[in-house]
């Protein structure tokens, strides 16, 4: 469309015009700051603000390191400045680990062909219909981000999706917001997230108040269905658009050459899609359902089939899963995958290491976020505002309690991203000051999943926001633009729910 435009330019107009042409590409090919960059102020940003306050006192409400309560902030030192990115990646070294695995799997997959040639013949199967792949991807994402929280889990998808979604004539945008979105959708809605609505039940009970299951579970039915229903509007209304007009795209040019780099095919192509690939595709899918099995936390369920007898691979039965076993997984699926193709033992170990290097930006993202959250740990300036803010909500009625409860939530998810450890922080606090001044409990336990979870779907301090940008080449800048409408409805959406909720308990 711009080299249409330029040359229309030079025949109509002259060498003013294509100037002029030159130097709004120019503007609009200007990048911002990249994800490191924005993480890095951040952390800088963090520790100057706790040199200001340090010293500063609060109610204790959590012990620090089993001794004694934290009960100050703590000005953080240089070498905490300096080594948080490196304290990051011990905290996240699991999950870092299993990207870093996942991304030999998915480099030995492309290199059989087999994802290319299976992505076209879905797109050509489905030619007018593209648009159906949304609604349902978001569906499924949705309904493991409500039941067990899906969200590092929904890494290997990015790379997947986005090239699907390009090949579909959508945008990268449309890829992101299906798996973030739809996710993020299923987890502002917790119904039984174990890491969520369970944690946060746990935490009231660590306090003596018993939790109302069946109220919690009502209201996170209610938010999971309105936001996942507005979340696949919101996407569909984009896709649409980008799908019948190339130029009505938010991308920056930079971010459309780089989805025509990474993730565009040649559509006069026409790849065979052979039986071998069909076989290779089931295997790929084999794992991926594998994952998902893995991690759903059965017992919690009642569910009881899975365990013993599938603790033979990595000693640990489904449900209990994390992320070393995930890579582990992965990586015998690599090797799998290389055999039935018929890769070389050295084509095999030089494939995987290509895609362990083209992913490592993504963990080294991630590691700068935990680094982050860490910094703020070791300072305790989330303790001091929860405090403050906790202060500041009594005596408010139940509506103002209710709206300043869930901004708090969104500044508290800022700095913490994970939902299990700000559970444990905040719910004895807030679902504590709740119950003594007559208000639900319950509700709380709603605020805290549905607040924290919605800026988790912008928050630079979180990896898997970082992290699937990278993957699919997008500007942290182009991505809030995108989510700005969205979260500002969402939200607003939540509030009506979580304030009838309050109101009629």
């Amino acid at each position: 469309m711009l080299k249409r435009m330029e040359k229309t330019g030079k025949e109509k107009y002259g060498s003013h015009t294509e100037k002029r042409i030159e130097k709004t590409k120019k503007q609009r090919q200007k990048k911002s700051l990249s994800s490191f960059s924005i993480l890095f102020i951040i952390i800088i940003a963090l520790t100057i603000v706790s040199w200001f306050i340090a010293g500063e006192r609060f109610t204790p409400t959590i012990p620090s390191g089993g001794t004694k309560a934290v009960d100050h902030v703590v000005g953080a030192k240089i070498s905490d400045l300096v080594m948080s990115p490196f304290n990051g990646f011990k905290d996240a070294i699991e999950i870092c680990v299993f990207i870093l695995v996942l991304g030999g799997f998915l480099n030995i997959l492309t290199k059989t062909g087999a994802l290319e040639a299976g992505i076209q013949h879905v797109v050509r199967k489905l030619k007018g219909n593209e648009l159906i792949i949304i609604p349902i991807l978001m569906v499924l994402f949705s309904i493991g981000g409500s039941t067990y929280g899906m969200a590092e889990e929904t890494l290997p998808f990015y790379a997947l999706i986005t090239a699907t979604m390009v090949a579909a004539g959508f945008d990268t945008l449309v890829a992101v917001g299906t798996v973030l979105l739809g996710a993020g959708s299923g987890v502002i809605g917790s119904t039984v997230n174990p890491f969520a609505t369970g944690v946060a039940m746990d935490a009231l009970k660590s306090i003596n108040i018993q939790p109302n299951t069946g109220v919690i579970l009502i209201i996170g039915l209610i938010l999971w269905f309105t936001t996942t229903l507005f979340s696949i509007f919101y996407m569909m209304k984009y896709a649409k658009k980008v799908k019948a007009d190339k130029g009505s795209t938010l991308l920056s040019l930079q971010e459309q050459k780089d989805m025509e780099v990474y993730f565009g095919q040649d559509e006069n192509k026409e790849l065979p899609f052979t039986q071998k690939h069909k076989l290779i595709l089931s295997i790929f899918s084999f794992g991926f359902l594998v994952m998902v099995v893995s991690l759903i936390p059965w017992e919690s369920f009642g569910v009881h089939i899975f365990n013993g007898w599938t603790a033979f691979l990595t000693g640990t039965s489904f449900g209990h899963w994390y992320f070393g076993d995930l890579a582990m997984w992965f990586f015998l699926m690599s090797l799998v995958i290389a055999v039935v193709y018929g890769l070389s033992e050295k084509q095999t170990i030089t494939t995987f290491i290509d895609g362990v290097k083209d992913i490592l930006s993504v963990v080294l993202i991630i590691v700068v976020a935990r680094g982050a959250s860490i910094l703020m740990a070791t300072t305790h300036l989330d303790l001091f505002i929860l405090d403050k803010s906790a202060s500041a909500l009594q005596g408010l009625s139940p509506i103002l309690f209710v709206i300043g409860a869930y901004i708090l939530y969104l500044l508290l998810s800022f700095l913490i991203p994970s939902t299990s450890v700000l559970a444990y922080v905040s719910i004895p606090v807030m679902g504590g000051l709740a119950h003594n001044i007559g208000l639900s409990p319950d509700v709380i336990v709603m605020i805290f999943t549905a607040g924290c979870d919605l800026i988790n779907l912008i928050t630079p301090t979180s990896g898997v926001v970082m992290g699937g940008l990278e993957i699919s080449k997008i500007d942290y800048s182009t991505w809030t633009k995108f989510m700005l409408k969205p979260i500002i409805i969402i939200s607003l959406m939540n509030l009506l729910v979580l304030i009838g909720a309050m109101l009629m308990l």
